[in-house]
Formats: C-alpha cells, sequence, structure tokens
C-alpha cells in the first residue's frame, strides 16, 4: 500500500522546514552607524541558498578596517549567526542559534558565551534597522545598540 502525501508536508519533512535564512533577506544590502566616535558599516551578501555573509567595519582614509565577519548559515532546519571578531576569542568564530524569526525581528542566542549572549536585529522599515548585542557581563545585563540605515 502506498502513501501519500499532501505537497506542503512533503516539502516539510524532505526539506526541512521553509527555509529560516528567507527571514533575513532584508538584511542583504550596506547599512551604516554614525556615531561621535565615527562611522561603521555592515555589508550583506547572499552567497547561496543556505549561506549569507557579512562583515562589519568602517572606513579609515583609503583603508577597509574589518572588524568582523558573519556567517549567516542555514543547516537542516536551523538557522545559525556565526561570527567571527577580530581580537576576540583567539579568532575563532562563536555560534548562535536562531531563538526567535518573525519576519522583521531575528534574535539569535549562545547562552555560553561570555559577551555577548544574544545578538538580534530588528527591521524598522525598508531602509532602517537596530542590530542589539546583549547578556551579562560581571554579573551585570548590558545592551548596545546599533541603529543603522541602508546605504546600497
Amino acid at each position: 500500500m502506498k502513501i501519500y502525501l499532501p505537497a506542503i508536508l512533503c516539502c516539510c519533512l524532505f526539506n526541512g522546514a521553509e527555509k529560516q535564512i528567507g527571514k533575513a533577506a532584508w538584511l542583504i544590502g550596506t547599512w551604516e552607524n554614525k556615531t561621535s566616535r565615527g562611522v561603521t558599516y555592515e555589508t550583506w551578501n547572499k552567497l547561496n541558498e543556505d549561506e549569507f555573509q557579512g562583515k562589519s567595519y568602517a572606513l579609515k582614509g583609503k583603508d577597509t578596517v574589518v572588524f568582523e565577519t558573519v556567517q549567516l548559515l542555514q543547516k537542516n532546519d536551523r538557522l545559525y549567526y556565526i561570527p567571527v571578531v577580530t581580537g576576540q576569542n583567539a579568532g575563532l568564530p562563536v555560534t548562535f542559534t536562531l531563538k526567535q524569526g518573525m519576519g522583521a525581528q531575528l534574535v539569535f542566542e549562545n547562552p555560553a558565551h561570555d559577551f555577548p549572549q544574544t545578538v538580534s536585529y530588528q527591521q524598522i522599515n525598508a531602509d532602517s534597522l537596530v542590530a542589539e548585542i546583549s547578556g551579562n557581563k560581571n554579573g551585570q545585563f548590558r545592551k548596545i545598540s546599533f541603529p543603522m540605515r541602508r546605504v546600497k
């Protein structure tokens, strides 16, 4: 006896759930954060159906100084935010797992990391977002926000 499954169920069973990385497509582009300390940028590119690549950097004269590279990776039915921050964690990547992805909000967590334990992105509109890092550091809760506007 053959069992026929509805197409939507087959999609979910055999391809994992709908790709979560699609919820982050609004990140693609270049974003700018201006502060009194200078201007930083964050650029996101789609490498393939399962991976976006990001980097945070500043322009100093004609030089680009990269602070962080990030891999946003869909693996099976999970979405991972994997940064490598210059001068931190011995240059090794740290993995954060998507805990909440509701279209315009992405929240990644790694409770075992020293700081931050949470990285989030909130789309305000098509041309602005707020990135935040938060968690406990030295026994106190800290949250740092990075409001950004799209430049490309």
